[in-house]
């Protein structure tokens, strides 16, 4: 049997298994009915033009304020990027983490930040933080609310994000426009708007070129909008990291704007999470079953149930309090109801989106692309296919 023959009969047997199965696993639905690295491809290129500005702020020890890939040391492991990320002889090229899922009106394009250290504490930070975390342990606390965590004052690996909303115009993405911003900055969502945008009561976020420019704090390392000023001019200046800066290590040139490159999460940090707690991640969390709305190919909406399972939410991190950074499946707002699990700002954008900021409009929740759930976008046609 020839190789196009036998891809062929493989999608037409996992086409038949989706048909019956009322319940599908993340693993098994990870397996694309159509060419993955052409959806790559789009990812990459909706990703790049929404790509944003971000102003990183720099502090007492700056070279940790520095954002770096999460192997930026050569290895996967959590539990030594504390100590790696005073070693001069790593390479300080940034990369930013990003996801992309769409609904028929608008694309949802998560990005994620890391460094390896949060330092907002000092020198005693690190010891305090698990004086904390220890003595929250002995009195039998439970804190669903996290905020023991915000009195982590140090802690091994630091990841925050943002959310970034676009209004589609068809495929064209010179014609889109985004419409919602929202970041992560300790266990805190904090939501913007366009300016002049019909959406009234929220703070505003500025564009450049449809690129939000955000401000990366120094040390916690908490992203909101930019808005320049004293609050956001700390003691050793702005480093501004942008996808169009200039590709150059940070120890060689920290003058000009720099550039990041962009990294998907579904092939990089998803696999590993995939494993639950290994050298990566220090604690795995029991996702259950996600249900969410998709347009079929032949345009009907179903719900469709998909299975998670534990998948690793923390990263593997022993230096203050242990295991304190998470990927964006593990972010959470610890203002919001209590009702929403873990994970729904990420594996379910839309009606995120949708409870914190609709008035109205067109506005889609059903997915016709969600890789994370195994939602593939469907080949179109070419003119060979047809024939």
């Amino acid at each position: 049997m020839s190789g196009n023959k036998m891809r062929w009969s493989y999608r037409l047997v996992l086409i038949i298994y989706i048909a019956v199965s009322p319940l599908l696993t993340a693993q098994t639905l990870a397996v694309s009915l159509v060419d993955s690295q052409s959806d790559q491809q789009r990812d990459l290129e909706i990703a790049s033009r929404f790509a944003p500005i971000f102003y990183q702020g720099l502090g007492d020890d700056e070279y940790q304020d520095y954002i770096r890939n999460f192997d930026f040391d050569g290895d996967w492991r959590g539990d030594n990027n504390w100590a790696n990320a005073e070693n001069r002889r790593f390479p300080l090229r940034a990369s930013v983490y990003f996801s992309v899922s769409e609904t028929q009106t608008h694309l949802f394009i998560h990005y994620a930040v890391f460094h390896p250290r949060d330092y907002k504490g000092g020198d005693s930070g690190t010891l305090l933080s698990g004086i904390i975390r220890e003595g929250a342990r002995l009195g039998g606390k439970y804190d669903p609310t996290g905020q023991l965590e915000e009195a982590a004052l140090a802690h091994e690996n630091d990841m925050e994000g943002c959310l970034v909303v676009v209004a589609r115009n068809g495929n064209d993405l010179e014609q889109a426009s985004i419409v919602y911003v929202e970041t992560i900055a300790h266990n805190r969502i904090l939501k913007y708007v366009p300016q002049n945008s019909a959406a009234n009561g929220f703070e505003t976020v500025g564009l450049e070129d449809q690129k939000p420019r955000l401000y990366i704090e120094p040390k916690g390392h908490g992203i909101e909008t930019y808005r320049g000023g004293k609050n956001q001019s700390p003691q050793n200046g702005i480093l501004i990291y942008d996808l169009r800066g200039q590709a150059s290590d940070l120890r060689e040139n920290r003058q000009a704007n720099k550039r990041y490159d962009l990294v998907s999460l579904f092939t990089t940090l998803w696999p590993r999470a995939q494993r639950g707690v290994n050298e990566t991640y220090g604690e795995a969390h029991d996702y259950g079953r996600v249900t969410v709305s998709v347009i079929r190919k032949d345009g009907r909406k179903v719900e469709m149930q998909v299975r998670l399972g534990p998948l690793g939410s923390a990263f593997l991190g022993r230096v203050g309090a242990t295991n304190m950074a998470r990927p964006p499946w593990g972010w959470f707002d610890r203002d919001a109801r209590r009702d929403q699990p873990l994970g729904s700002w990420f594996f379910d954008p839309a009606r995120t989106i949708q409870r914190h900021f609709y008035r109205g409009g067109d506005f889609s929740t059903s997915y016709i692309y969600a890789p994370f759930l195994g939602v593939q976008r469907v080949k179109q046609a070419t003119t060979t296919d047809k024939q």
